[in-house]
């Protein structure tokens, strides 16, 4: 209910009898993005306000001399179907394939020579037997271990993500209890989790880390494909979302600055911008948790102060340009050494000469603000331990890229902090990955958001919601009965949860 005692979802008075609607979308990333075309799509007039030079929020490139740079390596997996609809919908789902089926070299530098080499990847059989030749046969886990993780993973898949006491435990302390050796830990579970939650296991909540393996290994044989931007974010997430925007009639603002939102006597929200107000009948505030604090009125949020609460964690992206190709697959993850991820990005920065990696390094706390001079003499002598090519290679660039709040910290109890879509203020909707998507910080997460933030403005608003994103709603909710009171729990094949789906 909102202070005057109405619903903050019921449709929105027109007292001027307009048939056309506004709407203010605060921040380009995918989530305001998302917002700003499914708003569009319906017929609602759409200005999208972003700060920033360029959309696509921390999932964007520059240029470096002769190289486009994306600031960090992004990944999203076959069940992201909403990150999924929003590449069809940009029409770049040709520029972002997935793999025909989920194979991750794994490299162990504490093993001689010619034992190194594990791999995860699955058969196309049904679960969780596409899994089983792979665990089976990985050569970074003793036969004991490969046989207890087997046990945790069933006992995971059993647990009910509607649970909220799974919020309140660590990851970390629940495998220890499941019989999961620091050796387990490291090859495999932190393998997975470091990567797509942004923390180690006993940093993370047990319900988000659950929702990673439970759906994004567990759930469909499919469902962990990964696929990656085989061009430049910037080309996704910039050039092609602004063509789409365009498209659907969305006027588009960058480098400008939101001020502060306030209400009218009739109602009406007004966004401040410099030189100008926006007058809307809906608002989508797309923006990180503090500066979603920041704008919101007083009363929008039972507990506002719950968004300052909403703690950050980097990600470190290294990068290093060498004279000759040293890697011969396009990504490999590593162990026994601080490399974490390690992906090719030679033809997508358009890179003539040479060959260019990009080492993708989560959870940074202890890095994100070492010199440089410091991280290449860490990392250089470990990509030669890695990589026998690189010995003899000359080293033509090496630079860091650093995102010091690349994702909400998924710690225990930070789901009872993340608000929903839905605020007390009627017209006045969240959007970004940090809100209650019931996943962490990914560019899925990131999408979701922006649906939800839409669907509820579309509903408030007495518009119908376009056909082209009806497709979406089923999948997208479909993992969480109840989360969408249109589609309560109905299970679609090939659906399921993304893993980190890439730094948004």
């Amino acid at each position: 209910m909102s202070d005057d005692g109405t619903r903050a979802d019921e449709p929105l008075a027109d007292p001027a009898g307009r048939s056309a609607r506004d709407a203010v979308v605060v921040g380009g990333g995918l989530a305001g993005i998302t917002a700003a075309l499914a708003l569009a799509d319906a017929g609602v007039r759409v200005t999208l306000i972003e700060g920033r030079p360029r959309l696509g929020g921390l999932a964007f490139s520059f240029q470096r001399g002769d190289l486009t740079v994306d600031n960090g390596q992004h990944v999203y997996l076959r069940c992201c179907t909403a990150y999924r609809w929003f590449l069809d919908r940009i029409e770049g789902t040709a520029l972002a394939p997935l793999q025909d089926r989920l194979d991750v070299p794994v490299l162990d530098v504490d093993k001689p020579v010619g034992r190194r080499l594990g791999r995860l990847r699955r058969d196309a059989l049904p679960v969780p037997l596409h899994l089983g030749r792979s665990l089976a046969t990985y050569p970074h886990l003793s036969l004991a271990e490969r046989a207890k993780v087997g046990r945790a993973a069933l006992a995971l898949k059993g647990l009910d993500l509607a649970d909220p006491d799974l919020d309140t435990q660590d990851f970390g302390s629940w495998l220890t209890a499941h019989g999961q050796s620091a050796r387990a830990v490291e090859a495999l579970w932190d393998l997975v989790g470091v990567a797509t939650l942004n923390a180690v296991a006993g940093d993370a909540s047990l319900g988000l880390a659950a929702m990673v393996f439970k759906t994004g290994l567990l759930s469909d044989p499919g469902a962990a494909d990964i696929g990656w931007a085989h061009v430049p974010l910037g080309e996704l997430h910039d050039r092609l979302a602004r063509k789409a925007l365009d498209s659907a009639g969305v006027r588009t603002e960058v480098r400008t600055r939101v001020t502060s939102i306030s209400t009218d006597e009739n109602g009406r929200w007004s966004v401040q911008v410099p030189g100008e107000t926006l007058a809307a009948d809906a608002v989508v505030l797309a923006v990180p948790q503090r500066e979603a604090h920041d704008l919101l009125p007083q009363g929008a949020l039972d507990a506002p102060e719950n968004l300052l609460e909403i703690d950050t964690a980097p990600i470190l992206n290294v990068h290093v340009v060498y004279d000759r190709k040293v890697l011969e697959k396009p990504f490999f993850a590593a162990l026994g050494t601080p490399v974490q991820w390690v992906f090719d990005r030679t033809d997508a920065s358009g890179l003539r000469e040479g060959q260019y990696l990009a080492l993708s390094q989560s959870a940074a706390q202890d890095e994100i603000d070492e010199p440089v001079a410091v991280l290449r003499e860490r990392y250089l002598p470990e990509l030669e331990r890695l990589l026998p090519g690189t010995r003899r290679a000359e080293v033509k660039d090496f630079f860091v890229t650093r995102e010091r709040t690349a994702t909400f910290a998924p710690t225990p109890g930070v789901g009872r902090l993340r608000p929903g879509a839905r605020t007390k203020a009627p017209g006045l909707y969240l959007a970004g990955a940090w809100t209650a998507t019931g996943w962490p910080a990914t560019m899925e997460s990131a999408v979701r958001s922006g649906v939800s933030a839409a669907d509820a403005a579309l509903t408030a608003l007495g518009r119908p919601r376009p056909s082209r994103l009806f497709e979406l709603e089923e999948a997208a909710y479909c993992i969480f009965p109840g989360d969408n009171p249109r589609t309560p729990g109905r299970k679609l094949e090939g659906t399921g949860a993304s893993l980190r789906g890439g730094r948004q």
